[in-house]
């Protein structure tokens, strides 16, 4: 059989950077600050990033669907998913290099297992078995679990790593034996056999498919699997926690609309009403939840469940347009959400790993290009026009009105007028409300401002050139 590593180039690219990082910190770390060796992973973990964004855009503008043997294959969807990973990695490499010694000692295995975290993220998205989706989560939720408690000396970053580890052990449980069942009534693992082993109904099949939801709703922050989100986010050191909050969302989809969407179509368009209720329940309780944080990183937290249950609520229909709109809404989800939790890390103190809403109060007269930035990314993530999440919720809206459900959109524009508060009230605290403690900046760089600049850019340009975008992620 003809091995088509072209298939798969992005990501050996990807996994063999993060191997070479790991060298390169062995033989640097001698001779180097942690600060400056730090900066140099960082570069170099970026250089690995472009190359595997080159190597992707190039696949994606062949055209063709390739298959890696029977267990990989790369098509539109992965390199969607590929481009908003690496999206993602980028962002938070260049917020890093200066933060990360902050935290922790260990700078070559934060940025390798940063690279593996993103290679298995990317890998969920193309693969095209059971076993190969398994060992993609698997291995990205390890190196999470890693990442976050590695602020040893923050009691919160352990907490967060525990919590993480035993509830992804859970997800992980339920998902391998939801597989086994799945299994055992069609007598395949190929995702691409799977619509025709499982066109006749069965208990077996009905009961694999609900635990391998349960698994998926537990990374994807499905309420009411949602629990550890707002404590391992706040735990976490916070670039760890602005690329879990969009890498995870981002490679679960991905294979979501690979296993169900795509392999079980019939099996989906059957579960409607399950769905539903789930999309409805987390959008609700993660915006009802967020109005009582003071903690932005808790607030973002229980925002990101709600932006789950939008994401969630969009792909019901299962039609072409939804899977496009859930697409570009992660594309855009990842500059204002990442935009976000790069002003936390300008303001916050390395010691706490958060800062409180009051502590942005007069931010827009102490440090206006910070408030300014910051209320940009909040209004994108409020849905306001002109910006990039307006036309991301416009998406899933339509998709949703066209296929039919009209109560659900309903729902999706009630959550996102209830979201518009709290993320208004932080707005409110920085040019409303004047604070009596000078604003600390204490992790301003050039690579922090360079991230927080491209997302802002990215969150404008994509608002006022929606469809340029929509067709780089769908054509």
């Amino acid at each position: 059989m003809t091995l088509a590593y072209n298939a798969i180039l992005p990501e050996i690219v990807i996994f063999g950077g993060a191997v070479l990082v790991l060298l390169v910190d062995l033989f640097r770390r001698v001779a180097q600050s942690e600060a400056r060796n730090s900066t140099v992973l960082s570069y170099l973990s970026l250089a690995v990033v472009a190359v595997s964004a080159i190597l992707t855009f190039t696949a994606a503008a062949d055209g063709r669907t390739v298959m890696f043997q029977t267990s990989a294959v790369a098509d539109t969807l992965t390199a969607a998913i590929r481009l908003v990973v690496l999206v993602t990695t980028a962002l938070v490499l260049l917020i890093g290099s200066r933060y990360v010694p902050s935290f922790t000692h260990q700078t070559g295995e934060y940025y390798t297992l940063l690279l593996i975290c993103a290679g298995a993220m990317m890998t969920m998205a193309m693969a095209a078995d059971l076993m190969m989706l398994f060992l993609a989560l698997e291995t990205f939720s390890l190196s999470l679990i890693l990442l976050a408690g590695m602020f040893r000396e923050n009691p919160h970053s352990t907490e967060a790593s525990m919590k993480y580890f035993l509830l992804s052990a859970f997800a992980s449980a339920f998902f391998v034996y939801g597989a086994a069942l799945v299994y055992g009534a069609t007598g395949t693992i190929a995702l691409a056999s799977l619509a025709s082993s499982a066109a006749l109904p069965s208990p077996l099949l009905f009961v694999g498919v609900a635990l391998l939801l349960v698994g998926f709703g537990f990374k994807l922050s499905v309420a009411p699997f949602h629990m550890w989100t707002p404590d391992v986010y706040q735990g976490a050191p916070t670039t760890v926690t602005a690329f879990m909050s969009v890498g995870t969302k981002t490679a679960m989809l991905g294979a979501l609309i690979r296993l169900f969407i795509l392999a079980l179509p019939e099996t989906w368009a059957n579960s409607t009403s399950i769905l539903m209720i789930l999309a409805v329940l987390t959008m609700t309780v993660g915006n009802l939840t967020a109005l009582s944080q003071t903690s932005l990183k808790r607030m973002l937290g229980y925002s990101s469940i709600a932006h789950a249950g939008y994401l969630l609520a969009g792909l019901v229909p299962g039609t072409e347009n939804a899977i496009d709109g859930a697409l570009f809404y992660l594309f855009t989800y990842a500059f204002m959400n990442v935009g976000a939790f790069i002003i936390i890390i300008a303001i916050e103190q390395p010691i706490e790993t958060d800062i409180e809403r009051s502590q942005l109060r007069g931010a827009g007269q102490k440090a206006p290009w910070l408030a300014g930035f910051m209320a940009l990314f909040l209004f994108s993530l409020s849905g306001i026009p002109p910006l990039a999440g307006f036309f991301g919720k416009f998406l899933l809206f339509r998709a949703i009105i066209e296929g039919g459900f009209l109560w659900l959109a309903i729902a999706m524009v009630l959550n996102s007028a209830i979201s518009a508060y709290y993320y208004l009230r932080v707005i409110v605290a920085m040019y409303f409300r004047s604070g009596a403690k000078p604003l600390p900046v204490t992790q301003g760089t050039r690579g922090l401002y360079l991230g927080m600049v491209a997302a802002g850019v990215m969150v404008l340009v994509i608002g006022f050139f929606p469809s340029f975008w929509l067709q780089l992620l769908t054509r």
